[in-house]
């Protein structure tokens, strides 16, 4: 398993990372312990996961967002992915054998960021979180006033390394500024979403972080299963329990022209080379040698041995140039 580091800091991750957003939401307990296992034994470290991740907060969003009252998760607790995490840990005792990285979702005042970290400390079973990120930019709260409460979380012992998730460039720029103009804690890693479609952060995110020695880490290599083939254009063709079922927000990013048109593209390489969709989807992103490492969602332990395989492969570099056309 390739190991790297994140930012300047010592702390070390293995290049594929476990996504726990499906714990709780479409897969119960049992299984999200036997996905944890199987990625702990195949050698990742680094697990993820987030306040907002639970069957609870998945249908309050399609409850708000598009009032429905129907149940597409295996279970309505909220925090649940957090809290099965907590139990693994426990139950195998190698806390210090895995890198835990968490997100809070909002208001990042002194008062409230401590009162939210330490319910998930409770929630995770843990004195500390290796990694704290701000989910994304919070415009109610001033950049000093956040970054006072993460260096507080730092000088406390609570975390070790901080971050930001889904930020601009111009918004991680204005943090890093701030950060170093009043010497507190910087931070040492972003993570966004990067995929075939999807592969904003290339033109300035990345080039920022490599000039500021800021680790990049990615999710939805696969777009949430998008890229593996499995959808067809029609959203009503979205197999029930899927990310697209519960999470039916995320459509407009891939269900469009551009996306069934990369979409095409890939299932025609994979005719050609006899390789699955999924795995050359995943293997284009785990060979991009500016990222950190790349975060992949299961609910099957197939899923981490499919990034496995990707990560292995010797991908050819006129493969990864006709990937990488442009639409």
């Amino acid at each position: 398993m390739k190991i790297n580091a994140f930012g300047r800091t010592n702390l070390k991750v293995s290049g594929i990372g476990l996504g726990c957003v499906t714990f709780g939401r479409e897969i119960d307990d049992s299984a999200a312990f036997r996905i944890m296992d199987h990625a702990f034994e195949s050698g990742i470290t680094l697990f993820d996961t987030a306040e907002s991740y639970g069957g609870g907060e998945a249908g309050e969003y399609r409850r708000k967002v598009f009032g429905t009252e129907d149940v597409r998760e295996v279970s309505q607790e909220y925090h649940s992915s957090e809290r099965i995490i907590g139990d693994w840990l426990n139950a195998k005792r190698c806390r210090e054998k895995i890198v835990l990285q968490t997100k809070i979702s909002s208001n990042f005042t002194v008062r409230h960021l401590t009162k939210a970290l330490d319910a998930r400390l409770q929630r995770l079973r843990t004195d500390w979180i290796d990694v704290y990120l701000l989910y994304s930019f919070d415009w109610s709260t001033p950049i000093d006033d956040s970054i006072e409460a993460l260096h507080r979380a730092v000088s406390a012992g609570k975390v070790r390394v901080i971050g930001c998730s889904n930020f601009s460039t111009e918004q991680l720029r204005k943090f890093v500024q701030a950060s170093e103009s009043s010497g507190s804690t910087r931070f040492e890693v972003v993570q966004d979403n990067y995929n075939l479609v999807i592969r904003t952060i290339e033109q300035e995110l990345i080039p920022y972080c490599m000039q500021n020695q800021i680790a990049v880490t990615t999710y939805s290599p696969l777009g949430g299963g998008f890229l593996s083939g499995k959808y067809l254009p029609m959203a009503q063709s979205v197999p029930k329990h899927s990310r697209f079922d519960v999470i039916p927000g995320h459509l407009e990013y891939y269900f469009n022209d551009k996306g069934f048109t990369v979409l095409n593209q890939l299932r025609t390489k994979s005719e050609i080379t006899r390789v699955p969709m999924a795995q050359l989807a995943l293997a284009w992103v785990l060979h991009n040698p500016d990222l950190t490492s790349v975060l992949v969602g299961a609910t099957a332990t197939s899923h981490i041995d499919n990034a496995m395989k990707a990560q292995r492969m010797d991908l050819p570099l006129d493969w990864i140039s006709e990937m990488d056309k442009r639409y």
